[in-house]
């Protein structure tokens, strides 16, 4: 029998939380082995790049779409694909680990519908945000984008936290601020390119989200709006 007072020493993660990690991490794995020779053959080295030219984000594209008015339902799907191509195994792993912290955090505060909505919508709109706002050729891979929303959510739930007990709610901010402080610092001795449009509007993609899709939200802008 189980000890009804045994507690896990690891809190356990919420189901989408995993299969997110578990989609990142399943095509990551794939195309490290790939490259490291374990399999695939010879073929196997030039995956990666495959997947990001099927698979990633391109301005271009975009700017394509919207000047001939067509749609290819195959280069909508990049909006929606990308978070999960990777450029490497280290820029997997950074983006693996916020997941699972924030993923966690945001799936217990608000549940999983609101987790689900902000990780698509905030990669599709950091996406959006890239193409449009930049006239940059690089592709634009990996989940940051979806995990800056996910820290949107993190500072949203912090920020409603800080307002309720009478604290300076700026200090909700405070992780995003040191995350584009380090990507500021990074890019005088780096060039990084210029990902972090992508990252910072999913950032207030995720936040705003919140607005409408976190519990009570809804119904505490209706009763203001008919206190008007």
């Amino acid at each position: 029998m189980q000890d009804p007072d045994f507690q896990p020493p690891i809190n356990p993660l919420p189901p989408i939380v995993i299969l997110t990690f578990l989609a990142i991490a399943g095509v990551e794995a794939g195309l490290s082995l790939g490259e490291a020779g374990i399999i695939g053959g010879p073929g196997a080295v030039g995956w990666r790049l495959g997947l990001i030219r099927d698979h990633g984000f391109s301005g271009q594209i975009l700017d394509w779409m919207v000047a001939n008015g067509i749609w290819p339902m195959a280069e909508v799907m990049r909006l929606f694909s990308y978070p999960f191509v990777h450029l490497g195994f280290t820029h997997s792993l950074f983006a693996m680990v916020l997941l699972l912290a924030l993923g966690k955090l945001v799936t217990e505060t608000m549940g999983p519908v609101t987790f689900a909505v902000i990780f698509v919508l905030a990669g599709a709109g950091g996406a959006l945000a890239y193409g449009l706002l930049l006239d940059d050729p690089a592709w634009l891979v990996g989940a940051y984008p979806s995990v800056y929303g996910l820290i949107g959510g993190f500072s949203f739930v912090m920020w409603r936290q800080l307002a309720g007990t009478g604290a300076q709610q700026y200090r909700a901010f405070t992780l995003i601020a040191f995350l584009m402080g380090i990507q500021l610092v990074w890019g005088i001795f780096f060039e990084v390119g210029l990902q972090w449009v992508a990252e910072l509007a999913g950032f207030f993609i995720g936040f705003g989200l919140c607005f409408v899709f976190a519990p009570g939200e809804w119904h505490r802008i209706r009763s203001a709006l008919n206190r008007r």
